[in-house]
């Protein structure tokens, strides 16, 4: 199983969007560039809204058959371990390793010391093409790789074969995410792991490494564009070098996590992977949730009377809530706005409040982030929530679709040059605008 050059995981909590993300995603194919997708859902997301697996590829199979989606697609066991990979086994095609908790713990000494052996031969000075700076190997480095992440990779390997030895090891997509080290890997460092990876048999179509700045929930990046953008380059071209010396899948590739939202960054991720000819998979998740949200506000009565009910609670919760997110969020609680206050607003003011738009003075960050983190809330509603979803469905979509083409995959994927090209209209898809 082959992932292609550019894939977006298109996460869907209450699993009721499949189909307007599909639509985004022909819009582009009309445009000349395929995007494939791939559902992904935690372990976590799954138990707070009472879902399992076998949902989330239930949805992705009704999407495409609906939409006509002819080419492939994927459900990922999202940040899964040897704790939890066992449920997704059946349902999913696609694993993100996550091996967060292994970052900067030993591994045993006569571990690093074949790690140590086996990467003898790369000691001294040599570039790698697309990297200004020659990259200097050295027993100091390749002994700080080995302790801070030779015993993750082996978790990683451990993880792997576990799911190998249940499914054809050609029957899913292997991902390895180091983006929870304590700082961003430098390209000798990237290097190594990359070898550590290959060393342990995983062959991963996919990494997801740490950038410098903050990628936030749901909104855009908070750092230094031009650091992001050398890193960025610099990882792209130790992952091609990589793939040819450590024989590696010729379609690994990078993988941005929390990329939902990173609007600052697509054009500069977008002239990277052009300049290197290199594959991407984007990471999405809770943006289709919030464009829920705005559609529930934008159509007034009950929905937005719901929508403003769960903002209380959410103020109400609000350490609850921010706990598990407390490393991708950055909320100013005094700029929040009181329950009372939100409780005077229309939907305009609402939808103004919470919809990615820099350019509105109603824009509110931190309203933003705050109703991001709180979809359990509305998880406990149960059928309250979900009977709005369907009963606002036109709105709903129409957000959805056009959140992730619009501003997601054109700017990314498809990119200013091919703006000229035919379009089709989104609303003869099934969403309306």
């Amino acid at each position: 199983m082959e992932l292609e050059k550019y894939s977006i995981g298109v996460g869907d909590r209450f699993g009721m969007e499949g189909k307007a993300q599909v639509r985004a995603l022909q819009e582009a194919e009309t445009m000349g560039v395929r995007v494939v997708p791939v559902w992904n859902k935690s372990n976590r997301e799954h138990s707070i809204i009472g879902t399992n697996p076998q949902d989330a590829r239930k949805e992705a199979e009704e999407a495409v058959q609906r939409c006509g989606w002819k080419h492939p697609y994927y459900v990922d066991a999202d940040h899964i371990g040897l704790a939890t990979v066992d449920r997704f086994l059946e349902s999913s095609d696609f694993f993100t390793i996550d091996v967060a908790d292994y970052i900067g713990k030993p591994s045993p000494p006569e571990s690093v010391a074949a790690f140590m052996t086996a990467m003898e031969q790369f000691k001294g000075t040599f570039n790698i093409p697309g990297i200004s700076a020659p990259i200097v190997v050295t027993a100091k480095l390749l002994e700080s790789v080995a302790q801070k992440y030779l015993g993750a990779i082996e978790e990683a390997g451990k993880v792997y074969r576990h799911i190998a030895e249940k499914k054809r090891s050609d029957a899913f997509v292997p991902e390895v995410s180091v983006d929870e080290s304590n700082a961003p890997q430098t390209p000798g460092e990237l290097l190594f792991i990359l070898a550590a990876i290959s060393r342990e048999g995983i062959p991963i179509q996919t990494i997801a490494p740490k950038f410098s700045g903050s990628f936030l929930k749901g909104i855009d990046y908070v750092g230094e564009k031009e650091q992001f953008a050398k890193e960025f380059e610099d990882d792209l071209a130790v992952i091609a070098f990589a793939v040819k010396t450590f024989r590696l899948p010729h379609n690994l590739k990078l993988s941005v996590h929390s990329g939902s939202d990173k609007f600052s960054l697509y054009p500069l991720m977008h002239q990277a992977i052009h300049k290197f000819d290199a594959g991407l998979h984007l990471k999405t998740a809770g943006t289709t949730w919030l464009e829920e949200v705005i559609g529930l506000a934008a159509s007034g009565g009950d929905g937005l009377a719901l929508v403003k009910e769960l903002y209380g609670q959410a103020l109400t919760r609000y350490d609850e809530m921010c706990k598990p997110y407390l490393s991708v969020i950055e909320i100013d609680k005094s700029k929040l706005p009181s329950p009372e206050q939100v409780a005077r607003w229309g939907s305009r003011e609402y939808v103004e409040a919470l919809q990615h738009n820099q350019l509105s003075p109603g824009y509110n960050v931190n309203f933003r982030q705050l109703v991001h983190v709180s979809f359990r809330i509305a998880a406990e509603m149960g059928e309250r929530y979900l009977g709005l979803l369907r009963e606002y469905r036109t709105v709903i979509e129409s957000n959805v679709t056009l959140n992730i083409f619009q501003r997601h995959v054109l700017p990314l994927f498809v990119g200013k040059e091919n703006l000229s090209r035919p379009r089709r209209n989104i609303a003869a898809a099934g969403a309306s605008v």
